[in-house]
């Protein structure tokens, strides 16, 4: 009799352990950041974004929530990372193999990523985008060596220069600054205008050509681009200051040497932009949407205005914001990485209203004028007609960078315009 209680015992306490881990197995373990579990047949995604929307403005989560809430069998969890560390901690995710799914960055950091073997190419939803794009060019941003699409565009803005009204007024030159349509100009007249400046005494200097850091490099490179329709990339895709760029360094040395324009030796963009706001020169050579934000001031009126060229037509620099999809070696979760970057810059709601929370342009030219009443922004994004190539995803951009300030350097500190870039081209080139 007692074995028999100890048998029906034993096979009672067995019973119970078969039906505790017979439930176990269909309940979901609690992750270990505290957050619920996707329920069954959900896919999670997890997407990392620098604050291009805005530092703590909690518009990715209300994307992620309306998202979800059209779209149950995908959940999203967001990540802000800032721009001080955000880079290293990307490198050591893919390091470790914890990417996230989706980035929200600029093309050098997601072409790079791309052409490492990184990312999920996108061509089939660029497919659908080229032919609503507002400018051609756009499509270079998102290109990556093999010729796939790594970066899905939703805003762009373009670079350009930012004058003092009041300085152009009070000396006479702004009677050589275009202010209507477009705001187009040339060079004679951008010459005359810091001649004018500089004879009038209104100011220290007329403008500063900044060439001691590589800190908005994109404004002077944009200047001798400009001024004779040169470019600083060859035919052959090698990086080339060409003749008509030989020309400009000329001409900026020649505006040096007859103080129409000072050199900044020891000055990066931001160093420049500070003598602006404090109305120490009548220009800058770094405007754009965020700088006229961060320098902006009240004792003089801001006027913005395109490079100028000896043709009256400018090619422009040019910011772009967009998404990347990680290899992640899922495809479920590639798939919905996709949709939800579809539904943030493409549906009918969403779409616009992310632009605007980027404070650029759109890339989508039926999105229309998104600033209606706004004539300062109406302005730049009619701009996006002007984008000039764009070159920030070839090989070498990085190391090219401290190589164009020193080639400046070494213009104003007297060395041929053509020996200086001649040493630019090889030395970028190697």
């Amino acid at each position: 009799m007692k074995k028999m209680k100890r048998f029906l015992a034993l096979a009672l306490t067995m019973t119970m352990v078969l039906a505790l881990a017979a439930c176990g197995g269909s309940k979901e373990e609690t992750p270990a950041d505290g957050s619920e579990a996707p329920a069954e047949g959900v896919t999670e995604i997890t997407w990392w974004a620098f604050p291009t929307f805005g530092v703590d403005s909690g518009y990715e989560q209300q994307l992620a929530d309306a998202f979800m809430a059209a779209n149950s069998d995908v959940k999203v969890n967001v990540e802000i990372i800032d721009f001080t560390s955000g880079a290293d901690a990307l490198t050591s995710a893919i390091t470790a193999g914890t990417a996230p799914d989706i980035l929200f960055d600029a093309p050098g950091r997601i072409i790079e990523y791309g052409n490492a073997g990184n990312l999920v190419p996108l061509d089939d939803m660029i497919e659908s985008l080229k032919s609503d794009l507002t400018s051609e060019s756009l499509l270079e941003t998102c290109m990556g060596a093999d010729g796939s699409y790594y970066m899905y565009p939703i805003s762009s803005s373009p670079f350009y220069m930012g004058l003092n009204k009041e300085m152009l007024e009070e000396s006479g030159a702004i009677q050589y600054v275009n202010l209507e349509g477009d705001r187009t100009w040339t060079t004679d007249d951008f010459v005359k205008m810091c001649e004018t400046l500089r004879d009038a005494g209104v100011c220290m200097t007329p403008g500063i050509v900044y060439c001691g850091g590589q800190g908005g490099d994109q404004g002077t490179r944009a200047l001798v681009n400009n001024l004779y329709s040169s470019s600083i990339v060859g035919a052959d895709g090698k990086w080339n200051v060409d003749e008509n760029g030989v020309k400009a360094l000329e001409l900026l040395k020649s505006m040096y040497d007859s103080k129409a324009l000072d050199a900044g030796f020891s000055m990066a963009a931001a160093d420049e932009l500070q003598q602006f706001q404090q109305e120490t020169c009548a220009m800058t050579f770094c405007w754009g949407t965020s700088n006229a934000i961060s320098y902006a001031s009240e004792d003089f009126t801001q006027i913005s205005v395109p490079f100028p060229s000896d043709d009256g037509v400018p090619e422009l620099e040019y910011l772009v914001n967009g998404f990347c999809v990680f290899d992640n070696g899922d495809s479920a979760k590639a798939e919905a990485s996709k949709r939800f970057i579809a539904f943030i810059c493409d549906d009918a709601e969403w779409g616009p209203k992310s632009v605007v929370q980027t404070g650029a342009f759109p890339v989508r030219a039926s999105y229309g004028n998104l600033y209606e009443g706004n004539e300062e922004m109406s302005l730049l994004a009619s701009w996006s007609q002007y984008y000039g190539p764009y070159y920030n995803t070839l090989s070498g951009f990085a190391a090219m960078r401290p190589l164009w300030f020193n080639m400046l350097q070494q213009v104003f500190n007297g060395t041929p315009a053509a020996d200086a870039a001649a040493a630019f081209n090889t030395d970028s080139n190697a």
